[in-house]
């Protein structure tokens, strides 16, 4: 048992799970998205529905997609902030048979792009990423990671696994979903270190992999 578990995490309270969790979940999207977020829609599950003023659960979310991290006091006032970031956002609540009773869905939006993340805050500070556009996932925002999406084709994890060599990069763990035989399909890749936007870019060239690759840099890269 580690010492988050017995003591809680470093956060702004009141709630490990719907407030420094809900934090994370935000934090990681942002990640996720690589830029500041200018239009989101978030959907509110279960407990996090249910209580999400009285623990700050939106503040905290909000707090997360602005790029900060459990442990900052502007979490308090994050609504404040949203004006000068310039991010439209707006809070639903849906009910999901099956879903974690602590859980968000963001439709994250641009001009040219929309990006759905759910999320679930799984105690104690620690979260899970569930899903991506869609595909079932199971990423909890430790480690450097790579998503790549592609056309389900021989060949392709070679050649993607080849340019992480070239790089010298070292892949701590992979996991590769498919939605069906020959059609799209999903790479997830652990690192155990930071990836280059060259990388991404020669990523990018491979053949049968699509313009959406999504990287989540490591916890506290950068402090916003």
């Amino acid at each position: 048992m580690s010492l988050t578990e017995i003591i809680g995490p470093v956060m702004v309270g009141p709630s490990s799970s719907h407030t420094a969790g809900a934090a994370k979940l935000g934090n990681i999207a942002r990640r996720l998205w690589g830029k500041e977020i200018k239009e989101v829609e978030i959907y509110l599950r279960g407990s996090f529905a249910d209580t999400y003023w009285g623990h700050g659960t939106d503040r905290a979310l909000i707090g997360g997609l602005l790029g900060w991290h459990p442990d900052d006091i502007r979490i308090r006032n994050a609504f404040s902030f949203t004006n000068k970031s310039e991010m439209m956002y707006r809070f639903y609540y849906e009910s999901i048979d099956g879903a974690h009773p602590n859980s968000v869905r963001f439709v994250i939006k641009s001009k040219l792009s929309t990006m759905e993340i759910v999320g679930a805050s799984t105690g104690g500070g620690a979260i899970l990423i569930q899903e991506i556009d869609g595909f079932n996932v199971d990423i909890d925002g430790e480690l450097p990671t790579l998503i790549i999406f592609h056309k389900d084709k021989p060949g392709v994890v070679s050649s993607i696994t080849t340019e992480l060599f070239r790089m010298k990069l070292n892949i701590a763990e992979m996991n590769l979903k498919r939605k069906a035989r020959g059609q799209d399909a999903m790479m997830v890749i652990e690192m155990d270190s930071k990836i280059e936007t060259k990388t991404i870019e020669n990523l990018k060239d491979i053949e049968h992999v699509y313009n959406k690759i999504y990287f989540l840099p490591p916890s506290r890269e950068e402090t916003i």
